[in-house]
């Protein structure tokens, strides 16, 4: 019965490892469930989303994501709301987790489960290689 357990636990083990090779093409859906800007310049901090989004849809280690979350929060400030960058700070630290399976997860472009650590020389290739048409205009 041990060895039948094991077994299965490692063929889950080795599917979930082999979909998580697989980058999915970048998508970004702005600042997921907060609006993009204000009422009057409705795309005021979109581009800090996207480019976040961006490091969010690659993933990697807990101090990277603590990284791209800070800049998050430095693009709105220098936009001129630093109250809302505060705002969009604790927002994604809280909901960006990587434990749950929602599409605005850290590490999104991977298949779930995919939790923090580094990116392997493979997969930093296709990060790479499906980023390589994407532009993000600076603030």
């Amino acid at each position: 019965m041990l060895k039948r357990s094991f077994f299965i636990l490692a063929i889950i083990f080795i599917s979930v490892v082999a979909q998580a090779d697989t980058l999915k093409p970048f998508t970004s859906d702005g600042c997921s469930a907060f609006p993009d800007g204000t009422f009057e310049q409705k795309s005021l901090w979109l581009n800090c989303c996207q480019r976040h989004d961006f490091d969010y849809w690659q993933g990697g280690t807990y101090q990277q994501r603590l990284m791209s979350d800070n800049r998050l929060k430095v693009c709105v400030s220098q936009v001129g709301e630093p109250t809302i960058a505060s705002l969009m700070l604790a927002g994604v630290r809280v909901g960006g987790t990587p434990y749950l399976p929602t599409s605005f997860r850290w590490g999104y472009g991977w298949s779930y489960p995919r939790f923090y650590g580094v990116l392997s020389e493979k997969e930093l290739n296709q990060v790479v290689i499906l980023s390589e048409h994407l532009h993000f205009t600076k603030n």
